[in-house]
């Protein structure tokens, strides 16, 4: 902002783009898309403002995938590249805080259990913030922000008590839920163009380690679009070609 960069807060509803046909070596016709501007939906209001552009960054996190659909990705034929959707959606986490006067002391580490349970120290107060993520099969609804505390009470409390005794009589003070930007891919991030759009950059997908990232990241979008390659780190491997190619980059030990 110091740089001149206005920031505008509001829903993107819609985009104005142009249209080019080209057709593949094997003879298939395929539409290639240039945003001209984004209609953004100002909060509380009726009103729009249609921002032109020259470049956009979809960091729409959780909601990467439904703005990549308002381009036509994802809806085309089932066996083209336009029917190949960016696999990003909402995955809601809850984050549990926590107060023990006799948990650990202020050395303490951010500690993850090898059962993916985690917490660490918040401050001077014996309050600590906790958390897990759930089993595939019991992702829960994503459709609202509601706090489930009996999955504090069932999967959560007992493996903190088992690595920490003195969690035993823990006391829950607050709690919220937020969403990843859930790469159900290979829940890796998606760095880089989209092959149908010439001038949207993704920087998407980091499935709840993307604060880690995002410095990095940054720099790398940054140099993409000023330079037109990675220079500093190269993150091609990130690229939706993985997708196109179905060549997951998987991890080990994710929590």
């Amino acid at each position: 902002m110091s740089l001149g960069v206005m920031q505008c807060f509001g829903e993107v509803s819609d985009f104005k783009y142009t249209t080019s046909v080209m057709m593949t070596a094997d003879g298939d016709q395929m539409d290639l898309r240039r945003i001209k501007s984004v209609k953004v939906q100002m909060p509380n209001s009726m009103e729009y403002q249609p921002v032109d552009c020259a470049i956009v960054v979809n960091a729409a996190g959780a909601f990467s995938g439904k703005l990549a659909e308002m381009l036509g990705i994802g809806l085309g034929p089932k066996d083209s590249l336009a029917g190949i959707p960016v696999p990003v959606e909402p995955r809601k986490r809850y984050v549990y805080v926590v107060h023990c006067p006799d948990g650990p002391g202020l050395d303490t580490p951010f500690l993850i259990d090898y059962s993916g349970v985690y917490f660490r120290r918040e401050g001077l107060g014996g309050n600590y913030i906790s958390g897990a993520s759930p089993e595939e099969v019991e992702e829960p609804d994503a459709s609202n922000l509601e706090v489930d505390h009996q999955f504090f009470e069932n999967k959560v409390w007992p493996k903190l008590a088992d690595r920490v005794p003195a969690f035993e009589k823990l006391k829950v003070t607050s709690a919220w839920a937020g969403f990843y930007d859930y790469n159900t891919f290979d829940q890796n991030g998606i760095i880089g163009m989209h092959p149908l759009i010439n001038n949207m950059y993704f920087a998407t997908g980091f499935s709840g380690h993307g604060l880690q990232h995002s410095p990095a990241v940054g720099r790398a979008v940054a140099e993409l679009i000023l330079d037109g390659e990675f220079k500093t780190l190269d993150l091609r491997g990130f690229s939706f070609r993985r997708i196109l190619t179905q060549e997951p980059m998987l991890e080990q030990n994710i929590v």
